[in-house]
């Protein structure tokens, strides 16, 4: 483990997924995962105009509380490969 995995304040999470909701216009939802694949954070963005401008960061460091363990093993496969992707190739700031 990662000193940002072992930190109690957060835990270093990498993009690994950026899907459209079916459910809602306008809403994306990103998946974040440590890069071993087995935890997860999920952010919903409503992209209400735009003009509404927020980056999407390679990164974010998530709190503990926030933070989802992944059940199935293939996801957790797909999560650790796009995780390593991501921080082999951006640092953890770099707008995505």
């Amino acid at each position: 483990m990662t000193n940002a995995e072992t930190d109690a304040e957060s835990v270093r999470m990498w993009l690994v997924e950026r899907t459209y909701s079916d459910d809602e216009q306008n809403m994306v939802i990103l998946t974040y995962a440590t890069p071993d694949g087995e935890r997860y954070f999920r952010k919903e963005r409503a992209l209400t105009s735009f003009s509404d401008v927020r980056d999407t960061t390679a990164a974010v460091d998530a709190a503990p509380a926030n933070v989802g363990r992944v059940g199935d093993p293939a996801d957790r496969e797909r999560y650790a490969a796009e995780a390593d992707r991501m921080a082999r190739e951006h640092d953890p700031d770099d707008v995505i």
